[in-house]
């Protein structure tokens, strides 16, 4: 049966690529917020066994090409497409899953390929080349690769390795820079400092490479607040990478995190001290031309979305205008988005069934 191997987890901007396993679980893995590849270990995957999964891909794109004869260019017939993974999954030629990613990839165009797991480039540069050589042989349809990368492993590697890799097609990469600050990249256990992830934010972007910075509002706790939210700044501002992600941090039950808050050692705030803590970072973002983006389903105000410095002024007219609701309206809002109710804060307007949410929430505060 032909199939391939994937990891848990992907940035929600790769929805459309293909996952890639280049390396298994996170070799760091102490990150206190995180709740993934815990108790897993990890490996890295040999060259040959990466291969043999891009040649199952191709070879699943080739199957159900011929079995649906559907096409796989610019504008596939997606009813011909899973036509095609049903039959081969009733006959057991492939994994019925591997069938559904690659259709799935198929239907967009092939076109995006995201490098799994937590940091593939702890590879050597030389086999990563090699890597993505084979994969855009295979593929010449793909236009980015993408991966995630600790900003360690990123300051480690020298400029003509980067460039190396952006050569062989890797134009993008996503670092959990998380928070700027010294104290709290310490409080998480997140094993890097403030100068490494400027200095591996700026090998990124001098190799051409697109780059994605992850800044968790709400990580540092209540001590820690302000400083988060200015040295991530300051961190920001040094780099100016492409985009800026924002990623509310939620305490998950069973991580170390959750354990430090139960425990007393770390107070979390609430979701409006999360979004002032969002302005107080963005009120100090000058100078730089990144994208920012709120594209994940934790994120309370999805709407804080654009492009510095022209979209700045309207990003803080939409966190002040949330901020400035009057406290029922905006806890109706706020229960209604994790509710599923809202999308968006310009969404907002009362409804029955989100005031029947509340009332469990306002007899809890009281």
């Amino acid at each position: 049966m032909i199939n391939f191997e994937t990891g848990p987890i992907r940035p929600p901007s790769e929805a459309e690529s293909i996952l890639l396993r280049i390396t298994r679980n996170c070799h760091w893995n102490k990150c206190v917020f995180c709740p993934v590849y815990k108790d897993e270990p990890f490996s890295i995957r040999k060259v040959e066994e990466i291969k043999r999964d891009i040649d199952a891909m191709a070879a699943i794109r080739d199957r159900i090409h011929h079995r649906g004869n559907a096409s796989c260019g610019a504008r596939p017939d997606r009813v011909a497409v899973f036509d095609a993974v049903k039959s081969l999954d009733r006959d057991g030629e492939v994994h019925g899953e591997c069938a559904r990613q690659v259709a799935f990839w198929i239907c967009r165009g092939l076109e995006s390929l995201f490098l799994q797991d937590a940091d593939a480039l702890v590879l050597r540069t030389e086999q990563l080349v090699e890597i993505l050589n084979y994969a855009r042989a295979a593929f010449p349809t793909i236009t980015r690769i993408t991966t995630y990368a600790r900003a360690k492993t990123v300051s480690r590697k020298s400029p003509d390795d980067l460039k190396a890799l952006r050569a062989a097609g890797l134009n993008r990469i996503h670092i959990g820079m998380e928070s700027g600050s010294n104290a709290v990249l310490s409080l998480v256990q997140k094993g890097v400092t403030q100068d490494e992830l400027i200095r591996s934010g700026r090998l990124v972007m001098a190799a051409g490479i697109e780059l994605s910075e992850y800044f968790m509002p709400g990580l540092g706790g209540r001590e820690l607040s302000e400083e988060h939210a200015v040295e991530s700044a300051a961190v920001l501002t040094a780099v100016n990478p492409t985009f800026i992600r924002i990623r509310s941090t939620v305490p998950v039950p069973g991580t170390p995190l959750h354990r430090m808050m139960t425990e007393g050692r770390w107070v979390p705030l609430t979701e409006e001290e999360k979004v002032g803590e969002i302005r107080a970072c963005l009120e100090r973002l000058d100078g730089i031309t990144s994208t920012v983006q709120s594209d994940h389903i934790m994120n309370l105000l999805e709407d804080v979305a654009g492009r510095l410095p022209g979209d700045k002024q309207r990003m803080l007219e939409t966190i002040d205008c949330f901020l400035n609701m009057n406290p029922p309206d905006r806890e109706a809002f706020i229960v209604g988005r994790r509710m599923g109710r809202y999308r968006h804060l310009s969404d907002y307007a009362p409804l029955p069934d989100v005031e029947m949410g509340r009332r469990p929430h306002i007899r809890r505060q009281r």
